[in-house]
């Protein structure tokens, strides 16, 4: 119930875990830093496959799997690969009943594994692009963990595409990075900044990665997806070649790209209350329960003929059915709970639209409308809901959107020195910087303030905002950019 809930301004990690908890969308799994998925987190995880598979196909990319065990030979042919992952791995040496002749690791990220594929498949110009999408459970060694933000095994997509020239690679990389961005505000209707990401945090053995930032209620920066490419590092360490119009073998220049379950906490983050989990429209399994009131016999007959015909006619409405999405009505028949503990139910899972209907409404002709956000009741002629139906959800959508980015808005800040950005980091929010690039500061802010900087945000041209004004930290000129700091997730 909601009264379980911890408020976000007593303590935002303890709120957190409590809405994941209560609302039913995951658990604690008896292997340590991992997770249950209950059916209605995964139903938001099947709505984000769904809406972001559509979007990967229209790019002409095809999906495929690949094997979870990844011989350790393949991740030591890229050194810097190897390295990066290497405090994350886990590592299979018996199988069996025996001694494995070489270790297996359990995919942290499939690279390595898919170019073994790659240096198969690819032989000529023709072959190219080859654009392959998996949808995968990936293991990564976590001593840290927090429900569907980071725990030691994920569900996620990870996309590999193979590239004549490093022009192609680099342009796919960026319209993968769109697309995710795309998806975040029109669907997760999370805000997010883009931009590229430093040396110090780019991916290990890609030449560039490119993110997705948003802003959590808490002021925290979450990393919400990243697209790298990869130019032909991992190509040459697997001889992925191509024979090209000259005749000529050539390397091939690839990307890969990804987004897990922790966009489904960045989602709850981003939007949720102290009443319970706020989920968007888009993203929603059920957008709208009718919960019919009625004490006797007398009434239950009528109330709930008149709520089963309200739902068919909300499904079957023009309008509704032109919506992006397929709208769900459900009509709550349970009997064995009170009409107060179904609303803090709902408002507790996030049902976008309640719909409250007893024998005095029907006498009015009217029904009272909840949208889940506002929290505020409305009483409409029931003639009047199925059109109601069609405006509502397109605008709690929007709305929401339209609410973090303000959010996200007002706790962004400019700072010009060093001094000024640590007496303010305590507050939270994005703090940009003009930055010089020196990859050992960089490393001396995080240690002195456990800020990172999130990405060097694009303008408006897609290019790294450049500055002639001097790097807030050296007060050195020529050459600085602009950045983005913030303590993250």
């Amino acid at each position: 119930m909601a009264e379980k809930i911890t408020p976000r301004q007593t303590d935002f990690s303890q709120w957190y875990q409590d809405i994941v908890l209560q609302a039913k969308l995951a658990d604690y799994s008896p292997v340590k830093g991992c997770m249950v998925i209950r059916p209605n987190g995964y139903a938001v995880w099947e709505r984000i496959q769904r809406e972001l598979d559509q979007r990967f196909k229209s790019k002409g990319v095809n999906n495929a799997y690949f094997p979870m065990l990844i011989p350790e030979s393949f991740l030591k042919k890229e050194a810097e690969h190897v390295e990066g992952f290497a405090p994350q791995l886990a590592v299979v040496t018996i199988a069996g009943g025996k001694e494995l002749e070489e270790k297996l690791v359990l995919r942290p990220t499939s690279e390595t594994i898919i170019n073994s594929m790659f240096a198969k498949w690819i032989q000529s110009y023709r072959d190219l692009p080859l654009l392959i999408n998996q949808w995968a459970n990936v293991v990564r060694w976590e001593m840290r963990t927090r429900l569907f933000l980071r725990t030691t095994e994920f569900l996620w997509q990870e996309g590999h595409t193979c590239h004549s020239s490093l022009e192609e690679a680099e342009t796919f990389t960026r319209t993968m990075l769109d697309v995710y961005r795309e998806f975040s505000e029109n669907v997760l209707a999370m805000p997010v900044v883009h931009g590229q990401k430093t040396e110090s945090e780019k991916f290990a053995g890609a030449l560039r990665t490119y993110s997705i930032e948003a802003m959590m209620q808490d002021k925290k920066a979450l990393q919400a997806g990243t697209s790298h490419n990869l130019s032909s590092n991992f190509a040459k360490a697997f001889e992925t070649k191509f024979l090209d119009k000259d005749g000529k073998q050539k390397h091939v220049f690839q990307t890969s790209w990804g987004v897990s379950t922790r966009l489904v906490g960045g989602m709850i983050m981003t939007h949720s209350d102290d009443k319970g989990l706020v989920l968007p429209p888009a993203l929603s399994q059920t957008h709208v329960v009718i919960v019919p009131i009625y004490k006797g016999d007398a009434d239950k007959a009528r109330v709930l003929a008149e709520a089963e015909k309200l739902a068919a006619q909300i499904m079957n409405d023009p309008g509704v059915r032109k919506l992006p999405w397929v709208v769900k009505v459900h009509v709550d028949l349970d009997e064995t709970k009170q009409a107060g503990w179904k609303f803090f139910e709902y408002e507790l899972i996030g049902i976008p639209i309640r719909i409250e209907l007893g024998p005095r409404d029907l006498d009015k002709g009217q029904a009272v409308v909840t949208r889940r956000d506002l929290s505020k009741k409305k009483f409409l002629p029931l003639a009047s809901i199925p059109e109601t139906i069609v405006k509502l959800l397109p605008l709690m959508q929007k709305e929401l959107l339209e609410k973090a980015s303000t959010f996200r808005d007002a706790n962004t800040f400019e700072v010009k020195t060093y001094d000024e950005f640590k007496s303010r980091i305590e507050e939270g929010g994005f703090f940009i910087a003009n930055w010089c690039g020196d990859r050992e500061l960089e490393e001396k802010i995080k240690q002195e303030t456990k800020a990172t900087i999130r990405c060097l945000p694009f303008d408006s041209s897609g290019e790294i905002q450049k500055t002639d004004e001097p790097c807030f930290m050296t007060g050195k000129k020529g050459g600085n950019v602009k950045a983005i700091f913030a303590r993250s997730y």
